[in-house]
Parts: structure tokens; sequence; C-alpha cells
């Protein structure tokens, strides 16, 4: 395989760990381009895979109980089931994945509700159910102006990137999102056949639902003032920076060069209030959105196909286990937000679910 080649298609694979949700894992994605795919002229690559993993202590916003000693539970175990497709074409990459995530009873699904921020419900019902889909898509620059100039010692390429994202939820409260991305991403190349990549992006989440600034999950309300009448809001663009990077440790001894690490990160900007477009209000319940860090700094994944049945099968099936950790989730403001926070011993506390900080493990396969 010639350097461009598998440059171009190592550099595109971590489109997917770029989810401002972080469902798409690297353990997803193709680490290299094993062949040109067949009898598909149109496409160079073309790789499916499907993944199981379980997240150990998962958050919910809103999900979370109290325990027998009065403290709070906002964890939440997580089985997570993964089809992810990724291709590559002469002038870029797509990336598409489509996730279940099954909860345990701490983030119960609708019509029931959670003894945290219902008072007097059971806290064994079922636990919820999310699909959540993503798209990404590069553009190299390269590629579009057939040129090299883009091509400079580390840097291997500059690329459009364009995306969105779209989930459904059965819990109690509803929630549902859409959001779009768009801007630029810069290659780097790393030491053996590893990459990091850094994407600047407009996010805009323009279509949203949470009951939580629904008129009379709380209480009646005044729509328009203290609620909205649907709970359906468009939230401001705002930034987002997206880094991610994959590596094999190629520098272990022959007989170890089983292992990879892989990692990613992205921030994204306050979209104005978490009620929006209502105005920032602490007496109302309406505070303004915080900064959100979605992570995977570290990964490790162990290629099992290739120790077992040798180079011929790598990345065929890759064990893995991550560090998971989520800040103001979906930008709610961890310390200030209605479905964040709760009333314990005469105070404001927060309940922990809307940070999530967890191991992460699972198994992937392509066919």
């Amino acid at each position: 395989m010639s350097f461009r080649f598998r440059a171009i298609a190592a550099a595109a694979l971590s489109v997917a760990t770029l989810a401002t949700s972080g469902l798409a894992q690297a353990a997803d994605l193709p680490v290299k381009a094993a062949k040109k795919a067949q009898d598909l002229p149109f496409f160079l690559v073309i790789d499916n895979r499907v993944t199981f993993s379980y997240i150990f202590d998962a958050s919910q916003p809103g999900a979370w109980s109290f325990r027998p000693d009065g403290s709070i539970d906002s964890k939440t175990t997580k089985q997570v089931y993964s089809f992810t497709h990724f291709d590559l074409w002469a002038y870029g990459t797509n990336f598409f994945t489509i996730s279940m995530f099954k909860s345990d009873h701490n983030d119960p699904a609708g019509p029931c509700t959670n003894a945290g921020t219902i008072f007097g419900a059971p806290a064994s019902c079922a636990g919820a159910t999310e699909i959540y889909g993503l798209f990404r898509s590069t553009f190299g620059w390269n590629e579009l102006f057939n040129t090299k100039a883009f091509t400079a010692g580390p840097l291997h390429n500059i690329s459009f990137e364009v995306g969105m994202d779209a989930n459904t939820e059965n819990r109690y409260f509803g929630a549902a999102k859409r959001d779009v991305v768009a801007g630029l991403q810069f290659a780097f190349d790393l030491p053996y056949k590893g990459y990091i990549n850094v994407a600047p992006l407009v996010y805009w989440e323009f279509a949203n639902h949470n009951s939580f600034s629904q008129c009379g999950l709380f209480g009646p309300g005044v729509p328009g003032v203290t609620c909205l009448a649907d709970g359906n809001t468009s939230f401001k663009p705002t930034w987002a920076v997206e880094i991610n990077y994959y590596m094999d440790l190629g520098f272990l001894p022959p007989n170890m060069q089983y292992f990879s690490i892989s990692g990613r990160a992205g921030w994204y900007g306050k979209k104005g209030t978490d009620t929006e477009p209502l105005p920032y209000s602490p007496a109302n319940g309406v505070y303004n959105t915080a900064v959100e860090l979605n992570s995977e700094p570290i990964r490790l994944t162990f290629d099992a196909s290739k120790a077992a049945w040798g180079d011929k099968y790598s990345h065929f099936v890759d064990v893995w286990v991550a560090y998971r950790y989520w800040q103001n989730k979906f930008g709610l403001d961890h310390n200030l937000a209605v479905g964040c926070t709760t009333a314990l011993g005469g105070r404001t506390v927060s309940t922990g679910s809307c940070t999530e900080s967890s191991l992460y493990s699972g198994i992937t396969v392509k066919f």
C-alpha cells in the first residue's frame, strides 16, 4: 500500500470519534485500509463493523435516585450495540454509525419516572433505550485541487468537514436532539501508522426536545416566561473543537505488536440558555449552557484476530478498554441546571447526572 493511500485512509478514520455525544468510538473504525474494495470503482475502501460495548458508570441528565443512606446515586450501566460504515473515495471519506444504548433501572424508560426526580415513583422500572445516529464526511484539499500543497512536514492534509447527529429516547422526559457541524480538519501523521486530527467547527443544535423545559413537568409554569409550551428548543450556533488520535504500539517487540492506543476530545461552546430562547433567569430555573467536554482520552486496543490468525486478519476482531469522561452533558451546567441538581438538606446540590466518568470496554468485529 502506498504511503499516500494509507495516510489518506488513516487520517480519515477518526471522523466518527468527533461526535458530540461521544457515541462513535475509535474501535468502531478501520485502523488502516487493507486493500481496495473489489467491484466498487467509486470507493477505494469500504469497511463495516459491529460493536458490543459496556459503560460501567454512565450517567443521564435527570436520571438519579436516593440511596438508603440519603445520598444520591446518579450512575447507570449502559450496554451499547453499534453498526458503523466507513468508506474512502477519491476526494474524501464518509462515516455513518447507529447505536442503541440500553440502560439499567436507575435510568428508567417512560412512562415510568425516577424516584429522585418525581417523588413516590418506583425506582425499579425497565431501563431506557436510546437510538443515536451520526454522519461525518471529509473532503481533502489535496484531492479536490489535485495538489500536494497542503502536505508539509507532519501535516498530511487539510479537509472540509461536515456532519450531523440525531437521537431519540424513550425516557420520561423524551429527550431528542438534531445538530449539524461544518468546518475544517487538519490531519497530522504520527509514528507507527498513526495520526492526530484537529477540527475547528461550527456546531448548531437546531432542534432539541427536553421535558425539563416543558410546561407541566415541574408545575404548570408560565409559557414563554418560565417554561416552553412544547419543550422544543433551537439553540444558538456555537464553536466546537474536536481532536482525535490513533497509533500502533510499533515500538513493542514483534511478538507483542498486537496493541494500539487511541483517544478523542471534543469541546462545544455555550449555545444560549438551557431553555433557549428564554432569557437567563435563576428565579425561573433558566440557566446559561456551559462548555461541554466529551472525551475518551485513552483507549487500549488488542488486535485479537491478528494474534490468533496472523497479519492477514489484522483488526477483524478487536478487544478494547478505555476511560470515558463527559462533563456538562449536552451543554447542561452540571452545578446549576434544573436537570442536574436537586434540593438536599436545605440547599441545591449537583446530582452528578450531568457528568460521566467511567471505565468503558467492548469488542468490535469487522465483516
